[in-house]
This record gives C-alpha cells, structure tokens and sequence, in this order.
C-alpha cells in the first residue's frame, strides 16, 4: 500500500510540475498557428505576440503585457488563458494559477463546438492546469489523489482529440511532453514511445527538439541531447533557457567524462543565459545562478 502509494504521488509531482516547468508553448512557425502547416487555426494577433515573446525570445516581461491585452481582444482563446496560468504558476501565484485555469477549461469547453480537436485539447489542458493547483495549494502528499482523478480525465480528453486527429502536431507536441516526463521518472514507463511522438509528429519542430533534449538529458545520453538542444537553437537562438538547458547537458557530460574543457563550456552556456536576467522570471534566475556557481566552483576544485 506505501509503494503504491509513493509511485501515485511521485506520479502527480511529475506531472503536474515538470510539465510546465518545460513550457509547452511555442513561438509561432506560421502566422496564426504556432503548429500546423496543413489547415492552421488562426488566434488573435496579441496571442500570438505573446508567443513570440515568451518562446522565440524568452522575454516573459513582454509577454505579460501581449497576455492582458489578448484577454481583452481575443477571450475565446483558451492558449491565451493557458498561458497565463503557466506565468502564474512560475511566478508562484496561486490565485492567478487557480483563476486562469478555470478560464482556460471554460474557453475549451466553448471551443469544442467550433473546433472540436481543439476544444479537448485545452479541456484536456485546462484539467491538467487544475491538477497543478491542487499540488501547489494542499501539496504533492495531500494533494495527490485529486490531482491524480484531474489527471484521468487530461488524458480522456487528449484520447478524444486522438480519435479525431492522431497525427496533429499540437495535440502530439503535448501528449508528447507527458508522457515523456512520466517515461524518464517513473521506474516502469518507457521514454521510447513518447520520444517517437515528438520525433515524428509533433510540431513545431523546434519544440519537439527541445523535449528530446530534456529527455536524453535526463536519460543521461548527452551526446544526442547535445543533438537536439543545438538543433533547437538554429531556430530560436535568442532564448535563453535553450542556452540554460544546453549548460545543464553540457555540466553533466563534462563530469562523466571528467573534461575540464567541457565544464568551461557549460559555464559559457550559463553565463549566455543569465545575460537576459532581466526577461526571466526571478526564481528562474536564482535557479541558474546556483547551477552556474556550483559548475564554476567544480571546474576550480579540478584545478587545485
């Protein structure tokens, strides 16, 4: 009963945290879907400033602002909402994170009628949103079972957009990112399946890349995170976490392999991405600044 138990609640911690830690959100590739090539939606030009802001640049203080005003002009848009609610949960605001999820599941459920792939989409986003609000308010002990009964009913909802469209590259992006964050931390979930999705499917192709990267990074294959963290930055080279994640595989490489050279190199990657402290979210910074010590302070003690 204890390890079922402790596999349930490491599984709503994962799902519910990393997910968004990772930001599933794209900056457009086409003008009006950040996603599709063949039969794109079209979203409100604020909306889609607010991608760009957030995902091609990595400014969330410009993305803020594009967010308040697509609330205004584009409130059937439930991405906008969604969006919102990931800023709120990175800024540790509760209140916004419990608003615009409740926001974000009512636009989906409108949606449905016009655009039903979508619609279950951002239903199926708007419930996982939800779970991530009872982890944070009653914690990952406390909080699980809920989340766990929100987490049933993301993946229904993602199964009927499946049903409808298996080969979208939004709903595959997604469940990509998922599956792919149960698959590298829970014990008995294979990576194989969810690295495939994102591989094949999923889009835009800069983003699939970037989960690959996190994937082998976590599956501790630096070589091919290197891979796919540097293809993600041929098209997005301004963003800065892509240089902050490229430091990590780089730091964790360098030590297996016991290469100052490499260690040097992580410390370059982390100091390219706290050159754009200022459009990061505070705790995010503090977060690469203590990796970027500690990397920098191996580096000194190899050398002693």
């Amino acid at each position: 009963m204890n390890k079922r138990l402790s596999q349930l609640t490491k599984l709503a911690q994962t799902t519910f945290t990393a997910v968004i830690a990772l930001n599933l959100w794209v900056n457009p590739s086409l003008a009006g879907d950040p996603f599709r090539t063949n039969e794109p939606r079209n979203i409100g030009d604020n909306t889609e400033a607010a991608f760009q802001a957030i995902f091609q640049k990595g400014d969330y203080l410009a993305a803020q602002s594009y967010l308040e005003k697509a609330i205004s002009s584009e409130p059937n848009e439930p991405l906008a909402y969604a969006m919102k609610a990931s800023l709120a949960y990175a800024n540790k605001d509760l209140a916004k994170l419990e608003t615009y999820s409740q926001k974000t599941l009512e636009a989906a459920e409108k949606l449905i009628a016009t655009d039903e792939l979508r619609g279950n989409i951002y239903t199926a986003v708007g419930h996982f949103f939800q779970g991530a609000t009872i982890i944070t308010r009653e914690g990952t002990l406390r909080g699980a079972p809920q989340a766990l009964t929100r987490l049933r009913q993301v993946y229904q909802y993602l199964d009927r957009a499946e049903a409808i469209a298996p080969q979208d590259p939004e709903l595959n992006l997604l469940k990509g990112y998922m599956d792919l964050m149960l698959a590298v931390n829970l014990p008995f979930a294979n990576p194989d399946d969810a690295i495939a999705r994102l591989k094949v499917n999923a889009g835009p192709k800069y983003l699939a890349d970037r989960g690959i990267a996190v994937a082998y990074r976590d599956l501790k294959q630096y070589s091919q995170a290197l891979e796919y963290v540097n293809s993600a930055l041929k098209t997005t080279s301004e963003h800065p976490e892509l240089y902050y994640l490229k430091a990590q595989i780089l730091r964790e490489q360098g030590q297996q392999l016991k290469s100052q050279s490499i260690i040097q190199e992580a410390v370059v990657n982390f100091d390219k991405a706290l050159a754009k402290r200022s459009q990061l979210p505070a705790d995010l910074v503090k977060q690469i600044e203590r990796e970027r010590n500690n990397t920098f302070n191996t580096l000194n003690s190899w050398n002693n």
